[in-house]
């Protein structure tokens, strides 16, 4: 008899392990994520708006800014007047990479099941990282750093992307690409001795956009560590806020007495599916 019990106890939470791996852990709602992304889409053409309108600098706004290079704070001053079209190119190639990353997710068995669900929640994701730094660029007015030095070509000092310093839009939207992959994978596969590898992987390619893009002229340090902490932050926290809330089990003590007239105590254990 006992060994009967323990066998439908190991049986019931076979089903249990079986049915939770055809599970995603997140959930969509399609009213709060639409209206979620429907905003972050109107702010994004918002943003976009405001940095169409924005003023280019003149020549006498150029000298001043060189004439401010000693002004800069000492994480920032070292890239002043930085400028280089080969690292800016370079610095495309692990910016595309980290696009593709989340795409990696549908060589999973447990993932590719959910493949429109978490291409809704990445495209979730993107659209707000992209309203943060639309809206940020557009109202700020910082110089990059290649405007502090005379090698970018005139024409280039002068453009209304030269003043888009603040901050790497880049290395943001590269993070929350490369950050959303991985908090995915951990959440599908929690028990993965992998996981320290693949959030090594998430943090390292952002990065390298961070530093091609320093070296190109592009950005400051600060702004490449804004955009990489708010990047990296979306991409991580915007899955956790879709994961269901774990009320499939429940516990509650019981007692009573059997059809033989004999008294007994347990513990109830239930599971909803």
């Amino acid at each position: 008899m006992k060994i009967l019990k323990l066998l439908l106890f190991i049986l019931f939470f076979i089903q249990i392990s079986l049915s939770q791996q055809n599970k995603s852990p997140y959930e969509w709602n399609w009213k709060k994520d639409g209206i979620w992304t429907g905003t972050a889409l109107a702010a994004t053409g918002g943003g976009l708006l405001i940095i169409s309108n924005k003023e280019s600098y003149t020549d006498l706004d150029l000298l001043r800014i060189r004439s401010q290079k000693n002004d800069i704070n000492f994480l920032d001053k070292w890239a002043a007047g930085n400028y280089s079209k080969n690292a800016n190119r370079i610095s495309d190639i692990p910016f595309a990479i980290s696009f593709a990353a989340p795409f990696a997710l549908l060589l999973d068995g447990k993932t590719n099941k959910h493949s429109g669900q978490l291409f809704g929640i990445y495209f979730e994701s993107l659209v707000t990282t992209s309203a943060l730094f639309t809206i940020t660029a557009g109202l700020s007015n910082r110089a990059r750093p290649y405007v502090y030095g005379t090698d970018a070509p005139l024409q280039q000092r002068k453009s209304v992307t030269a003043t888009r310093s603040f901050y790497s839009g880049h290395v943001a939207a590269s993070a929350t690409a490369t950050f959303f992959a991985a908090k995915v994978f951990q959440d599908f596969n929690p028990d993965s001795k992998a996981i320290p590898f693949v959030y090594a992987g998430a943090a390292l390619l952002p990065a390298t956009v961070g530093y091609f893009r320093l070296q190109a002229g592009q950005h400051f340090l600060t702004d490449v560590l804004l955009g990489y902490g708010l990047g990296a932050a979306v991409g991580y926290f915007t899955p956790e806020l879709h994961k269901k809330k774990n009320e499939s089990f429940s516990f509650s003590p019981i007692m009573g007495q059997n059809i033989f007239g004999e008294n007994y105590q347990a513990i109830s254990f239930s599971y909803r599916f």
